[in-house]
């Protein structure tokens, strides 16, 4: 956490620290030099376990149509590590109530986009412009990107985006 804290500061002319920029997180009272500061300490999503009804074919079937790095195994998981280091846990779900598919929305480059949607397509995965899934056959161009939904394992909703929503377009 100090390392945090570290990064989130700057010393202005008379040596106190400062916030400088912006990062999200939750904000703390810091306390120095007689002064009180707010400081934003950074939170990171570390990992979320995705529910499915096969850990092994789920995980592959993700890294292969998003191009990523084989998963690997950890205890009762199977690993997909995204490039900001967060990792998608895939984990059997073999309970009464099922599994309950949720939304998985992956940022990325143009030049991704076109390879993870020319896999999409050459696995003839149907793909919708929307999450209503009322656009069959058609990206979106929201905030001036590109995005694409399809269904990926167990009912999963998955959606690359080329933009983040309310960035503007």
């Amino acid at each position: 956490m100090a390392l945090q804290l570290v990064a989130g500061l700057a010393r202005h002319r008379g040596g106190h620290p400062r916030a400088v920029g912006h990062v999200s997180g939750r904000i703390h009272n810091w306390r120095g030099a007689g002064e009180t500061y707010r400081v934003v300490m950074a939170v990171q999503l570390n990992h979320h376990i995705v529910h499915v009804s096969d850990r092994r074919a789920a995980a592959a079937s993700v890294t292969e149509v998003l191009g990523l790095e084989p998963p690997t195994e950890w205890g009762p998981f199977c690993q997909v590590r995204l490039a900001n280091d967060v990792e998608l846990d895939f984990a059997d779900d073999h309970s009464e109530g099922g599994i309950q598919p949720t939304h998985y929305a992956f940022l990325v480059t143009e030049t991704e986009f076109d390879e993870i949607f020319g896999r999409i397509v050459e696995r003839e995965i149907p793909y919708w412009a929307d999450p209503m899934a009322s656009r069959p056959g058609e990206i979106n161009h929201n905030d001036g990107g590109r995005g694409v939904y399809w269904k990926g394992p167990d009912g999963h909703f998955l959606e690359i985006i080329t933009r983040p929503y309310g960035s503007g377009g």
